[in-house]
């Protein structure tokens, strides 16, 4: 089997491409095995690549969360699916049996695992999962955007809709349009009727932004972009700040955020220790929220959307699995606008 392995943490030379990898098997009866057609990379890659805390790899490790293609072989009480169907992955899982699966919030369970950082990844020509993770491709609907669609999609919903319970005629501000979470939380947001204000140090980010459907846009690198927001909204700010870059967008953020604001968060991109003036949370009432990827009731909500033709993301750029090390160096750059895709 070939694949993208890391042997090693650190940067992208520590990626090895291998063409003579054991290929995973079936284990259990309701385990399905896809070869994989696209996969895409999100940030979690470079952190499982870089070695974040708390991350442990046994080389050599397949990263990788997102991918699509066809279904291989099935166990024997399978019953979702049928060897050709064209498949997306949902990346998460979890043991189903605890109280927060129980209560449908499996993003909490303590046993949730992701695909890539806790188990064997995507960017290889096959992997294993349970039936329930795999969710058929819509027609017209590619390989490579099926890859791209999954975490990214999942993650945005969660903190647009579940988290911060977005409504028609809000502000809300988005920071770094170029990476999937945010793009596809713009969708998401102007789909509810939101005013979608985006933020990026790049002018031709913001540009595609607006084609995208954004309704204010914010240049950072010219831009006190908590001071102009205000400036704009007559000082009253925003409602919802959607935050996924951290230490270098926080103060900002916060000072974009009006009264009785919410802000969610889901990374940090660019560092994660941020200072909080918690006189200034109180005196507004502002709720600061964390979220991360999102329940099998939200994946079969962003399924829906994407059987209705919404959601589709934007494709940066698509690399051979061989050449997989440059797309790891396109998205650590940060000059994508987009998912940075890996066929298979």
């Amino acid at each position: 089997m070939r694949a993208l392995t890391i042997s090693d943490h650190g940067g992208p030379e520590q990626l090895r491409y291998r063409e003579s990898l054991p290929a995973p098997i079936l284990a259990g009866a309701h385990d399905v095995r896809v070869r994989i057609r696209s996969a895409a990379l999100n940030h979690l890659d470079l952190f499982v690549l870089e070695g974040a805390p708390g991350i442990s790899i046994v080389p050599p490790w397949i990263p990788g969360s997102d991918g699509a293609g066809e279904i291989e072989s099935v166990g024997s009480a399978v019953t979702r699916v049928k060897v050709g169907d064209r498949v997306l992955l949902n990346p998460g899982s979890s043991c189903g049996t605890c109280e927060y699966c129980t209560s449908g919030d499996q993003p909490l369970c303590l046993r949730y695992r992701i695909l890539g950082e806790h188990v064997p990844g995507t960017l290889a020509e096959f992997v294993v999962v349970h039936e329930s993770r795999a969710h058929i491709i819509p027609d017209g609907v590619t390989f490579d955007q099926a890859a791209a669609f999954p975490l990214a999609t999942l993650t945005a919903w969660r903190m647009v809709v579940t988290r911060a319970r977005v409504t028609a005629g809000e502000d809300v501000l988005i920071r770094g349009i170029g990476g999937g979470v945010a793009q596809a939380a713009l969708q998401i947001a102007g789909g509810l009727g939101a005013r979608v204000w985006v933020s990026s140090t790049s002018e031709e980010k913001l540009e595609r932004a607006r084609a995208m459907g954004a309704d204010e846009t914010l240049n950072q690198h010219t831009h006190d972009v908590g001071r102009e927001a205000r400036a704009r909204t007559g000082k009253r700010g925003m409602d919802v700040v959607i935050d996924n870059v951290g230490v270098a967008t926080w103060s900002q953020s916060l000072f974009a955020l009006g009264r009785r604001g919410r802000l969610v968060t889901c990374g940090g991109t660019s560092g994660p220790m941020v200072e909080t003036d918690v006189r200034r949370m109180y005196w507004n009432q502002w709720t600061l929220m964390g979220s991360t990827m999102g329940s099998d009731a939200e994946f079969d909500a962003i399924m829906d959307e994407l059987r209705a033709g919404r959601l589709l993301p934007e494709i940066d750029s698509v690399f051979d699995l061989v050449d997989g090390q440059a797309a790891f160096v396109r998205l650590a750059a940060g000059d994508q606008f987009g998912k940075v895709v890996i066929r298979v």
